[in-house]
């Protein structure tokens, strides 16, 4: 292989267009910028590698299930079980079998910007996709915990074509339509389940920043309902808005 200027190189090794070959050749160039470009390269390869690994562990209870005869597999996820304000949410999405994204994990252990690029490119891939949202009102009538079933089993009853197995992430819903399996920590174990915190995150985050135009003084925006600090120091010198839970304890307290 010819010795190539290192931009030249830099692009090559970008587009792809250098085998393995080459590159062990251009580990005996000398020049500092080449070892730079080829570590680099190497580098990005083991995070490839290990990103394709993980997809690929991620997807065992979805390939099990399609071994068992299931076609319409769907992942179950809820957002909000903790806030101190606003609805909780939930969605349930069904991927086509060669479904891939690489760098899918549950919602939280991603940045507000992979979140948001990744809500989009589920969106557009799913076969379907359903999501509900249980306002505070409710979530006060009959519990947090009854609310996150409902809501759940709302965006199931969404979904078109119908689900002929569930992968839920920690909760047993009754009444399903269909087999399911629980799931312990399910949203960093599965894909379908991670796809569906991701859309639940997303949506609800989206909604806490609708109601921060109209509550500015409780910072949603940035807080999204939990009781922060500054939080809850804004509700004791402001009181409860109409969003917050009254049946929680913080919010309960400062309202008597």
């Amino acid at each position: 292989m010819e010795k190539q200027p290192i931009r030249v190189l830099k692009e090559l090794l970008k587009s792809g267009e250098l085998d393995e070959q080459d590159v062990n050749e251009l580990k005996k160039d000398e020049r500092k910028g080449v070892q730079s470009l080829v570590k680099a390269y190497e580098k990005e390869k083991r995070m490839k590698k290990q990103l394709e690994d993980n997809f690929r562990e991620m997807g065992i209870f979805e390939r099990e299930a399609r071994l068992a005869g299931k076609t319409y597999i769907a992942g179950i996820d809820e957002a909000g079980r903790g806030p101190l304000a606003g609805p909780v949410v939930a969605a349930a999405v069904i991927l086509p079998a060669d479904f891939k994204l690489l760098g899918l994990n549950d919602s939280k252990q991603l940045s507000e910007t992979s979140r948001k690029r990744f809500c989009g490119m589920i969106k557009e891939q799913a076969v379907s996709y359903g999501i509900s949202i249980i306002n505070n009102e409710r979530i006060d009538e009959i519990n947090i915990h009854e609310a996150g079933k409902q809501a759940m089993l709302e965006a199931v009853s969404k979904l078109d074509p119908k689900p002929d197995h569930l992968l839920i992430d920690a909760l047993e819903l009754d009444g399903l339509p269909c087999s399911s399996e629980s799931i312990i920590k399910g949203d960093s174990k599965s894909i379908s389940i991670a796809a569906a915190s991701i859309l639940a995150k997303v949506t609800r985050d989206e909604r806490m920043k609708e109601l921060h135009q109209e509550y500015p003084m409780y910072d949603f925006a940035s807080n999204m309902g939990y009781g922060t600090k500054s939080h809850m120091e804004s509700l004791r010198r402001n009181g409860s808005s109409p969003y917050h839970r009254k049946s929680f304890a913080p919010v309960r307290n400062v309202i008597e």
